[in-house]
């Protein structure tokens, strides 16, 4: 027996985290046990006393809460021990540290004074005693900051503190000092502008929360003999110009190294803000531990290829879509120029980056005339392409690396399967999570936007805590939706970070503030969580409440984005789709009531509960009452409108919901006509509704619009507009044409939940689902799932044979129903172990033709042609047309229609004959 994946929060061994709850998790492999006979869990400080202990076989590895008074600066342990009811055991240790918490500071803002043009780097020299045990540099800046000690950059992390609402909260981050050496040191700073003075926001304004770039920090040594020394940022620090020109998130960043740094000069101590706006929020009492997960370098890119365009420029292909800086070794005479411009796409062979709007996104450097190698400090680039101006000598592949930049996310879900395709689609998905997760969940990082849009959180949750472990991830997003919600009176707002606080709450974007905290709760079961996130659940619901002044249980502010980027709307380049955006209000207004009085329930809220369940069942009576006839008809017939009914329980009659749903996929041709709201959904609701194969359908469709019409475009990610590219490789002349947009992605959710099936039957998967549905266009489907109580697998496999194999594989200490596909068998209860079956399903999945299968379907099967043409050939030559009007149909639509020259046992011959064709082989 083993125990892995100890964390604290989310987090394996968080230094100098804000710890608004101390909750274990851990995960038990390698053993022969079924479930646990006694887990004992306790938690002690530095010199080993317990603090608090919790024992019982009942525990949950997922969530072990611990309650003990912790005191800053201060480390400690949270030791578990497992023993298994075969008689094996194990134990394990997670070791964590606490920041500052809420002890004073000594130190001083400190910053170049006031007037200089410049990114400053600030210094001291000073000495350490012999006989140093620990030492913890407590710091943080504004806007970016990075740390140096003797003149090597602290940790491993990128634009730190990251991005908050610093009108409200600071993140300082502790730093091992562990290079320190007895004698004379150095510790120094260096500071950009970040998101917090550069120019960032809609408005593309600069100084959105301050315009003087300073730092504080304490550095913290601890002796072998109890002494102890602190040093302080203060006015013994100096200061003197950077080689850092500009630098911005938008901007880029120049640097020349052939400036001279100058004479050192005094810093300026800076005194808490009274009216002067350069220094409004650099109030200590604003400073506190992180929550950010370390934005770091996950791996480095080699250059793929490198090209000579039409237009004469050299640009350096990566073969993937990123965010991140490229880094490459410099050794050029002094003053060369060298300049860095990023693209996503080429346009005719040449260079294009028109795409990302206001934002510059470009690096320079000037040489000093020495060998080094070269990065951006202060920003980052979403790109595949750069163009190189000013290289001297021969640019080798070799002189550059790609830094692939993103918040540190543990992968736990992995799928692959027989399609090639659909594993490049995969693959997108996982790249666009990783290109938008650096701090907080942003819409895209090229363009002059890089915001957190809280729509595209929302929607994406589930699958991103397929892909990774999210749990510390959204609970820093979280705080900062919070923070934004104190300003807002309850509101949840469109986007974070937000500095004017705008009063634009919409459906489904203000609804990530009870969506999101419990798309994290359903996948980890983190009780912690969710109480650390209720107070903004029940903040929201309540503000839509308020907001109900003629008591029709619904939300409908000034404004709805609705099915954003839906294409039935006036046209197919419209922002907004035709489903009702009032419908949109009450439908969400009721689920998020709904979601609260479940994490209310959860969390023993009783009262909370009843109100939030009241509220729920009243919208519902509203809606049904508004858009539903009384025999179960829906008023509304648009792709998002069904999909956003069906996914929140509103019918009168499901069955007829869903006559109504299919009969509309069917008018438009079975081709997505929803946006934001639907299309995410779309598959996960077909499945949901026993319609997987039509699931499948829309999954691997390849024209416009579907997922893998990018694919088949050369897309490494997922775009924001289905239409960004036209099939000759032309970018649209839409406004908004980001190439690295997540929110689409999230049909992974669909493969994961149904495809593979891995689903929970309770928070956190102790008890799960394992459901498979196999499809013939995949072949096989493997997938893994390490979620938070252990590892799931269940892959399946169609046999040459038209035999299916299914492997399955349930972790220590948790059950699942297995439910086996099209085996006739009820669902099987398993316990912790691998199970393998081998049968032939009751329809052979190698089978996939049937009456209903629509004439366009058929036509890409010689096969099937051949079938047609020999026996009904006026259908046969109605599939070769594909003409919509009747492509749609199956051969079951054309009974009955004996104005066509179509004899009716020959329509039922060919039936017959295509249900028994084997489609699929290996």
């Amino acid at each position: 027996m083993k125990l892995e994946a100890l964390k604290i929060n989310g987090v394996p061994e968080p230094l100098g985290f804000a710890l608004p709850h101390v909750e274990l998790s851990f995960k038990v492999r390698d053993t022969e046990s079924k479930k646990a006979k006694q887990i004992e869990v306790r938690l002690l400080d530095a010199e080993g006393r317990i603090l608090t202990e919790r024992e019982g076989a009942d525990l949950d590895p997922a969530c072990v809460e611990l309650e003990a008074k912790l005191s800053p600066r201060s480390a400690y342990q949270a030791h578990v021990s497992v023993a298994g009811d075969a008689g094996d055991s194990a134990e394990a240790a997670c070791v964590f540290e606490t920041g500052k918490m809420d002890e004073p500071w000594t130190a001083d803002w400190i910053a170049a004074p006031k007037g200089e043009d410049c990114h400053p780097l600030l210094r001291r020299r000073f000495t350490v005693r012999p006989g140093l045990v620990r030492a913890r540099l407590y710091a943080t800046g504004l806007g970016l900051f990075e740390a140096y000690l003797n003149g090597e950059k602290l940790g491993e992390e990128y634009l730190l503190p990251g991005v908050t609402n610093y009108e409200t909260r600071l993140q300082v981050i502790t730093f091992r000092a562990d290079t320190l050496r007895e004698g004379e040191n150095e510790l120094s700073f260096l500071l950009g502008k970040g998101w917090y003075m550069g120019v960032f926001g809609l408005e593309n304004q600069a100084e959105n929360y301050g315009g003087r770039m300073a730092v504080i920090g304490e550095l913290h040594l601890d002796y072998a003999d109890g002494s102890h020394d602190c040093l302080k940022t203060d006015g013994s620090f100096t200061w003197t110009p950077s080689p850092i020109v500009d630098s911005g998130i938008y901007y880029g960043e120049t640097v020349d190294r052939s400036l001279t740094p100058g004479k050192e000069k005094p810093v300026e101590v800076l005194t808490e803000p009274e009216n002067d706006p350069a220094t409004k929020n650099l109030f200590k009492s604003h400073l506190t531990d992180r929550l950010s997960l370390p934005i770091t370098v996950a791996e480095r890119l080699p250059v793929r290829e490198i090209l000579h365009t039409p237009a004469g420029e050299t640009v350096l292909d990566f073969g993937q879509n990123f965010a991140g800086f490229p880094e490459f070794d410099a050794d050029f005479p002094a003053g060369t120029t060298i300049t860095l411009d990023f693209g996503e796409i080429l346009q005719q062979g040449n260079f294009y980056n028109k795409n990302y709007r206001d934002a510059r996104s470009r690096f320079d450097y000037v040489s000093g005339g020495q060998a080094e190698t070269v990065r951006p400090h202060f920003t980052f680039f979403g790109f595949r392409y750069v163009r190189v101006s000013g290289w001297v000598g021969e640019l080798k592949k070799e002189s550059f690396r790609g830094c692939v930049l993103s918040s540190d996310l543990e992968r736990i879900g992995f799928i692959k399967t027989g399609n090639a395709k659909l594993n490049r689609l995969y693959e997108n998905t996982l790249w666009g999570q990783k290109s938008n997760f650096i701090d907080m969940p942003t819409d895209c990082p090229q363009r002059s936007e890089r915001l957190g849009w809280t729509g595209d959180a929302q929607i994406f949750a589930p699958t991103a805590g397929y892909h990774c472990d999210t749990r510390a991830f959204y609970r820093k997003f979280e705080q900062d939706l919070m923070d934004e919600q104190a300003f807002l009176h309850g509101r949840d707002p469109q986007l974070c970070a937000q500095y004017r606080h705008k009063d634009d709450a919409a459906s489904a974007w203000g609804d990530a503030g009870a969506f999101l905290p419990m798309a994290v709760f359903r996948a980890f079961g983190d009780l912690g969580g969710l109480r650390f996130a209720y107070p903004m659940i029940k903040g929201w619901v309540d503000y839509m409440d308020r907001m109900d002044t003629r008591r029709h249980y619904s939300f409908d502010p000034p404004f709805q984005f609705g099915d954003w980027l839906g294409l039935d709307g006036p046209s197919e380049t419209s922002y907004k789709g035709g489903t009702d955006d009032r419908f949109v209000g009450a439908a969400y207004y009721h689920h998020s009531a709904f979601l609260a009085a479940k994490a209310a329930a959860a969390l023993g809220e009783k009262e909370d509960a009843a109100r939030f369940e009241n509220l729920a069942e009243q919208s519902r009576r509203e809606i049904l009452n508004e858009y539903f006839t009384p025999n179960g008809r829906f008023a509304l017939d648009t792709q998002a409108a069904y999909v956003v009914a069906l996914k929140f329980g509103l019918w009168r009659d499901r069955e007829r919901l869903v006559s109504q749903f299919a009969e509309r996929l069917k008018k438009d041709g079975y081709r997505i006509r929803c946006g934001f709201l639907g299309a995410p959904l779309l598959c996960t609701v077909l499945a949901e509704n026993g319609m997987t194969e039509l699931a499948y359908d829309f999954l691997l469709q390849e024209g416009f619009p579907s997922w893998l019409y990018a694919v088949n475009l050369g897309a490494t990610t997922v775009w924001e507009r289905w239409n960004s590219v036209g099939p000759d490789g032309t970018i649209s002349d839409t406004g908004m044409n980001s190439l690295n947009h997540y929110a689409y992605g999230s049909v992974m959710e669909f493969l994961y939940a149904y495809g593979a099936g891995i689903r929970p039957a309770c928070p956190g998967f102790r008890k799960a689902i394992l459901a498979p549905e196999p499809d013939a266009r995949l072949g096989y489907l493997h997938a893994s799932y390490d979620s938070a109580s252990g590892r799931y697998v269940c892959n399946t496999r169609i046999c040459p044979d038209g035999m299916l194999e299914v492997h399955v594989e349930i972790p220590f200490g948790c059950e699942a129903e297995l439910r086996l596909p099209r085996s006739g068998r009820e669902p099987e209860r398993l316990l912790a172990g691998n199970y393998d079956y081998r049968y032939m399903p009751e329809r052979d999945y190698r089978k996939t033709f049937d009456e209903n299968t629509p004439l366009r379907t058929l036509a890409q099967n010689e096969d099937a042609m051949a079938i047609l043409l020999r026996l009904t050939p006026a259908l046969g030559g109605m599939a070769a047309e594909n003409n919509p009007e009747f492509s749609n149909g199956g051969l079951a639509d054309f009974r009955g229609m004996g104005f066509l020259p179509v004899e009716p046992e020959k329509l039922e011959q060919a039936i017959a004959e295509l249900k028994e064709l084997i489609v699929w082989k290996e």
